[in-house]
């Protein structure tokens, strides 16, 4: 079992930034890819972002690259997800979760229904 607990969301500028943290309890926070999703008030979860075990392979939507940033801290049991140059269209609540497959035997990143573990999610808020 594997507990999710995310931070860091808040209330910013657009053009601000804020950094995302999600700390895994456990001894085998390495063996899971974990991954960031949002939901938007209205809208379905939408992936953002995801990392393998080893942090070696990211993966991102669209509507963020080259402005997120994906990062993991093994000794740590912690996921991050540094949020540049955020729009007011970034603004949602923002999930990590937890995949025990490996990356690799995958072959591609986790689809959410894969996700074993889940956070209770972090709000954030873009003003305009």
């Amino acid at each position: 079992q594997v507990q999710l607990v995310e931070s860091g969301g808040g209330l910013v500028q657009a053009g601000g930034s804020l950094r995302l943290s999600c700390a895994a309890s456990g001894r085998t926070f390495s063996t899971y890819a974990m991954g960031w999703f949002r939901q938007a008030p209205g809208k379905e979860r939408e992936p953002v972002s995801a990392i393998s075990q080893s942090g070696g392979i990211t993966n991102y939507a669209d509507s963020v690259k080259g402005r997120f940033t994906i990062s993991r801290d093994n000794a740590k049991n912690t996921v991050y997800l540094q949020m540049n140059s955020l729009k007011p269209e970034d603004t949602a609540v923002y999930y990590c979760a937890a995949d025990r497959v490996d990356w690799y035997e995958r072959r591609r990143r986790p689809l959410e229904y894969e996700y074993d573990y889940w956070g209770q999610g972090t709000q954030v808020t873009v003003s305009s």
